[in-house]
């Protein structure tokens, strides 16, 4: 397990990070279902507007739900850095999702620096446990001066 060299900020609540995330990304339609030590999990609802021919949830759907729950993953452990951002993003889709149901997110943080985390996510199509696809990024960390 990589140790944190970063300075402790005060760690948000779930709460706290759904209010950022509502009040800074207004346009997003995740949310919040779990947040743990170097964890997160996020829902994107499905529906028609989420959709690409073939009754399938889009590609950007899927990486949006991933690079989602990077964030809260990331924000949950260093704190509120609206700064931090992602560098890094690859995606590997495995199944079709169900496009009635809402996909989640499980990322666990892999690597959390002072100036990069490295994540993954699974994807989900709610109730199933087969991934729909799995997720590697990494995000930059800014720097405190």
């Amino acid at each position: 397990m990589t140790t944190r060299s970063t300075p402790q900020l005060p760690h948000p609540s779930q709460a706290e990070l759904a209010d950022f995330l509502a009040r800074e990304f207004p346009q997003s339609k995740c949310s919040i279902e779990a947040l743990g030590p170097r964890s997160a999990t996020v829902r994107h609802p499905v529906g028609d507007s989420e959709l690409r021919p073939g009754g399938t949830v889009s590609g950007p759907v899927l990486m949006t739900v991933a690079d989602v729950a990077l964030y809260v993953a990331i924000l949950g452990e260093i704190g509120i850095v609206p700064l931090t951002v992602t560098t890094s993003l690859n995606i590997n889709f495995l199944r079709k999702p169900a496009g009635d149901r809402d996909i989640l997110g499980v990322c666990t943080l892999m690597k959390l620096g002072r100036t990069l985390a490295v994540g993954e996510v699974s994807l989900y199509s709610e109730g199933s446990d087969e991934p729909v696809a799995h997720v590697v990024g990494t995000y930059a960390i800014p720097r405190k001066d």
